[in-house]
């Protein structure tokens, strides 16, 4: 998990996507989360990270509802939300740890 440590222990908002290859709703998000990524450049981060190759991690952030979305500035968990969103309300979330 040092790793995790280092990817989300960074001065830009790290959006963290929490998904499975097999959810249905995955793939919508990932072309939302690509939108989003693309509108934020370098002023933010966007991680997905596929739980059943990562469980330690999910079962650690108490990940139970896919997709869950999770950021991250400083190291520090700054909002959270289970479930889809649409890309305008995460860069305007996002927006706001920038």
């Amino acid at each position: 998990m040092s790793k995790f440590g280092e990817l989300i222990d960074v001065e830009i908002p790290v959006l963290l996507d929490f998904y499975t290859e097999w959810s249905d709703q995955s793939e919508p998000m990932h072309l939302i989360l690509r939108d989003v990524a693309a509108a934020l450049g370098d002023k933010a981060k966007v991680i997905k990270i596929d739980v059943e190759k990562n469980q330690e991690l999910a079962e650690a952030l108490r990940v139970k509802t896919l997709p869950t979305l999770i950021i991250y500035k400083d190291g520090e968990m700054k909002w959270r939300q289970s479930g889809e969103q649409d890309a305008n309300t995460l860069i305007g979330i996002i927006q706001e740890y920038i």
